[in-house]
């Protein structure tokens, strides 16, 4: 039975604050129109983080099923690859993070629209089974979408419109068209995250089959879309500062923090693929720190 360090090491606590982040933008955004509902932010943040452990326990299956977490790779070793978690071991913690998902899931949705039935809580269970499908799906399966460039997209989406926009309208805020921005601003830095991981891992995933961006783009071209990817996120960040809160020296931590970011994946870019792995708890980080700045900006 593998012990609980081990299993720690496979929930991958250093992605979690991406999937804070989006709860606490969305949390903001709706505090901004004066609809902010702690309830319903505590139950989202909890399916949000029980969503990115699952995603990345099943990271883990899928991986070591297709031989991508092999023992020369660059990034942190795998609780799977390295022996300390067993296959059936790992199959059980996934159906178990599904069940907690639901668990949370169905309050979540019910406190944020009074009853199941309405076409609004509907649309929202199916997003939430599709957020489990897509959690699994990146590695595991015949035809895991991670496998064939795809994860960027789906990243995006769940990090960003989806986690974003689902917070403000479960808390009864408007969804368009300025927190669409921030809605933008926490996928694409979350895509800056998984871009870096995928940069670091290019190697071994291009002798595994595993098509990722950087693998079909190649290193120089990988940063090329990284520096892409950060500076579109900073602009709409700096558009949504200077439309929904003013200038001001509220705004001034935001735009310190948003030139910091954008300063640290620069440097980020100069240096070879297996060095960059520190810079993606940096960015994590960073995108978390922005999301907190906003929210006690915005509500205090």
């Amino acid at each position: 039975m593998a012990d609980f360090r081990s299993w720690i090491e496979a929930a991958r606590l250093r992605t979690l604050p991406l999937a804070t982040a989006s709860i606490l933008m969305g949390g903001a955004v709706a505090a901004h129109q004066g609809q902010f509902r702690a309830d319903i932010f505590w139950l989202a943040l909890g399916t949000a983080l029980s969503l990115q452990i699952l995603a990345n326990l099943a990271n883990d299956y899928g991986d070591f099923l297709k031989g991508a977490d092999s023992p020369d790779r660059v990034g942190p070793h795998r609780g799977l690859q390295s022996g300390s978690i067993r296959p059936r071991e790992m199959v059980l913690a996934i159906g178990i993070n599904v069940l907690i998902c639901a668990l949370l899931g169905v309050p979540l949705i019910y406190r944020g629209f009074g009853a199941v039935w309405q076409g609004a809580a509907l649309l929202f269970s199916l997003l939430g089974m599709a957020a489990i499908g897509a959690a699994i799906a990146y590695t595991v399966g015949k035809k895991p979408y991670g496998y064939v460039g795809l994860g960027d997209a789906f990243v995006f989406l769940f990090f960003g419109p989806v986690a974003v926009l689902g917070v403000v309208a479960l808390m009864g805020g408007r969804v368009i068209p300025w927190p669409v921005l921030p809605a933008v601003v926490m996928g694409l830095y979350s895509v800056g995250v998984l871009n870096i991981n995928n940069m670091r891992d290019r190697q071994t995933d291009a002798r595994t089959g595993k098509r990722t961006l950087p693998v079909r783009l190649g290193e120089r071209g990988a940063k090329v879309y990284h520096f892409g990817v950060i500076t579109t996120a900073s602009v709409c960040m700096s558009v949504y500062i200077l439309h929904e809160l003013h200038p001001g020296w509220k705004s001034g931590f935001l735009w310190a923090l948003l030139l910091g970011l954008w300063l640290n994946q620069s440097l980020m870019l100069r240096k070879p693929a297996p060095s960059i792995d520190p810079y993606l708890r940096q960015l994590s980080l960073g995108t978390l720190a922005l999301a907190v700045f906003t929210f006690f900006l915005i509500r205090g």
